[in-house]
C-alpha cells in the first residue's frame, strides 16, 4: 500500500512539472497580451515594453496565484481546525493582487478573470492544476498540507523561470512574492512533520 501511496505522489508531482511547465503553450492557446515586443529594461519614470511571452508570464503568475488562493479556501473548508490555510489565503490575495498590479501596468488583458468565483480559470492548464490539488487535498489532512507544500514549490520555481529578463519593478515583485512563498513553504512544512 506504501508503495503505491507514493507512486500516486510521484504520479501527481509529474502532473504538477508539466502543468507548470505548460505556461508556454499559453500563446497557442489564445490567451497571449496584446502583442508588444520591446526589451526588458525600463528607464526612470516610463514603462518597459514587454515581450508576449513576457506578458504571458505575468498573467500565467496573476492565474497560479490565484489557484494558490482558491485551493487553499477550499482545502480550509474540508479541514476547519487547520489554521494554515485560512492565514495563508488573505497572503495569496496580496501576491494576485501584485501580479494583478503589473498585468494592468503592462497591458496584459485580465479580461474574463473573475476573482470572487473560487475555482475558475482561464488557462485550462491551470484549472486542471486546481482540480487536482482539491481532489488529492480532500484525501486526507496530511495529503492537504503536502499540497500546499507542492504548491508553493512550484509557485516558486516558476517564480524565478517568470524572473528572467523582465525588467526590474517585475522582478522586484517577484522577489517579494517568492520571499512570500517561502514562508509559506516553511508552514506547510511544519504541519508535514507534526502530522507524519
Amino acid at each position: 500500500m506504501g508503495s503505491c501511496r507514493n507512486q500516486d505522489r510521484r504520479d501527481f508531482i509529474s502532473k504538477i512539472l508539466v502543468v507548470s511547465a505548460g505556461v508556454m503553450g499559453i500563446v497557442s492557446a489564445g490567451y497571449s497580451g496584446n502583442g508588444y515586443r520591446g526589451g526588458g529594461g525600463s528607464g526612470s519614470g516610463t514603462t518597459a515594453t514587454l515581450t508576449s511571452e513576457q506578458k504571458d508570464w505575468l498573467l500565467y503568475m496573476y492565474q497560479e496565484e490565484k489557484v494558490a488562493r482558491d485551493v487553499y479556501i477550499t482545502l480550509g473548508k474540508a479541514y476547519p481546525s487547520e489554521n494554515t490555510f485560512a492565514n495563508i489565503q488573505n497572503s495569496e490575495q496580496n501576491h494576485m493582487n501584485a501580479c494583478k498590479n503589473l498585468c494592468v501596468k503592462y497591458g496584459v488583458s485580465i479580461a474574463g478573470i473573475n476573482e470572487s468565483i473560487v475555482g475558475q480559470f482561464i488557462l485550462p492548464n491551470l484549472q486542471e492544476l486546481y482540480n487536482t490539488c482539491v481532489a488529492e487535498g480532500q484525501k486526507s489532512l496530511l495529503d492537504a498540507v503536502k499540497i500546499g507544500e507542492l504548491i508553493e514549490i512550484t509557485d516558486i520555481n516558476d517564480l524565478q523561470k517568470a524572473s528572467i529578463g523582465m525588467p526590474s519593478d517585475v522582478v522586484n515583485v517577484f522577489n517579494n512574492l517568492m520571499q512570500g512563498s517561502y514562508n509559506h513553504l516553511a508552514a506547510f512544512q511544519s504541519r508535514i512533520r507534526a502530522l507524519s
